[in-house]
């Protein structure tokens, strides 16, 4: 696991010098589905404070194992209204935001724990279906409710590469919707962007948060406990 992190940092470097960016934008998130509690534990234990998960199911019970721990939790999961209730609870980040009941549903929720919830707008670079994610003419619109919910915080755009293509025309697109959106929302800063096989061309594109998984914690898939 050291040596996961430590490859996906260099990697990082790497990609941030040729970017001329500072790795310090970069946020690097561990997504650890199918792996157990105590692998976050070790995760914590090395140095990494953000935690992503992408089911509620899963997510749950391993939030609350490592309540002890100084950690942020990042959803990025596509996410049913009818589990907001649940992800509020423990979610510092919900990455999936892409449909106006979404939004309803997460500041009630918000609400009712008493916390404030970090917005992203999921943006569909590909319009495939089942892999969600709101059309680009339609991100504007779910922005402004994000931001005057109560309970909820505009944290910026997130996307997922187009299965099977170069991601880098993609990732550039999602660039300019970014900024078209911080020019209603100047605090509106996170681009989440780049996984374990693609992370590089969404630093050059501006990414300000990676989830990686395969990479940091290789590709099989643990028992959760």
């Amino acid at each position: 696991m050291a040596e996961g992190i430590a490859a996906v940092r260099a990697r990082i470097a790497a990609a941030c010098a040729a970017a001329g960016r500072d790795e310090g934008e970069l946020t690097l998130i561990a997504v650890t589905k199918t792996f157990p509690a105590s692998d976050v534990r070790l995760l914590a234990g090395l140095g990494l404070t953000d935690v992503g998960e992408n089911r509620d199911q899963e997510a749950r019970p391993k939030a609350a194992d490592c309540a002890d721990l100084p950690l942020t939790w990042h959803f990025v999961g596509r996410l049913q209204t009818n589990k907001a209730r649940a992800v509020a609870g423990y979610a510092g980040v919900v990455h999936s935001v892409d449909r106006p009941r979404l939004v309803s549903a997460l500041s009630d929720a918000a609400v009712r724990a008493e916390r404030t919830l970090r917005c992203l707008v999921q943006v569909s670079l590909d319009e495939a279906e089942g892999r969600g994610g709101a059309s680009p003419r339609d991100v504007p619109r779910i922005a402004d409710e994000i931001a005057a919910a109560s309970g909820l915080e505009l944290g910026g755009v997130m996307a997922v590469a187009p299965l099977g293509a170069d991601p880098a025309p993609a990732f550039t697109r999602l660039a300019g919707i970014a900024a078209e959106l911080r020019g209603n929302h100047p605090d509106a800063r996170i681009v989440s962007a780049g996984m374990s096989g693609d992370l590089e061309q969404a630093i050059a594109c501006g990414a300000t948060h990676l989830r990686v998984g395969t990479a940091l914690l290789g590709g099989r898939r643990a028992i959760v406990r």
